[in-house]
């Protein structure tokens, strides 16, 4: 239904084929795209998978920008990743650093391919007067967020590790640089 606020879910439209794309677009008739969607994990699931988040992200992204310029879609907003920054950026960092050095090598394939999808953006604008935008956020944390040990991302692994701690009585968490963190309240 055009004009309507909607979320694809991936069992709907698998964002990795372009088919599957090209019906979302006609099915929606959208105005306005907000790119979220992603393959992503913490840094277990990074380390175990950069092959699968390197394609699946880049061919996602790639395909639903191509195919939003070409359904003459108004406005397209990429939400990427603090991922795709070098591994040590200055701090704080700017905008301008993002294509200062390669990215944290935990992450590197996933933040690269986020890296990709701002270039065609700027590509795609200077050539097509496409209008999109791309966002970076930082590491975020809220409702429903997953607390598993192995592909969590680090604000969540960080609580989960922390309430086990203090369910066990420890005074330290081992943060995933193997560093000690002193529990809250832990004397």
């Amino acid at each position: 239904m055009p004009g309507c606020l909607r979320t694809p879910r991936a069992a709907e439209y698998d964002l990795r084929e372009k088919d599957a794309i090209i019906r979302m677009y006609r099915d929606a008739q959208p105005d306005i795209v907000i790119h979220a969607a992603a393959r992503m994990g913490g840094i277990g699931a990074n380390l175990a998978r950069p092959g699968e988040f390197f394609y699946d992200n880049a061919i996602m992204g790639i395909q639903l920008v191509e195919q939003a310029r070409r359904f003459g879609v108004g406005k397209f907003v990429y939400v990427g990743t603090v991922c795709s920054y070098p591994k040590a950026p200055p701090v704080p960092f700017k905008e301008d650093d993002l294509w200062n050095g390669y990215p944290e090598e935990t992450n590197a394939a996933y933040g690269i391919a986020k890296r990709m999808l701002i270039a065609q953006l700027q590509a795609y604008r200077k050539q097509y007067e496409f209008n999109g935008i791309s966002l970076l956020l930082a590491n975020l944390y809220g409702p429903g967020d997953n607390f598993d040990a192995g592909t969590s991302h680090v604000i969540a692994a960080t609580i989960h590790k922390m309430v086990e701690a203090k369910a066990r009585g420890q005074k330290t968490i081992k943060a995933w640089v193997g560093e000690r963190v002193r529990c809250r309240g832990s004397s």
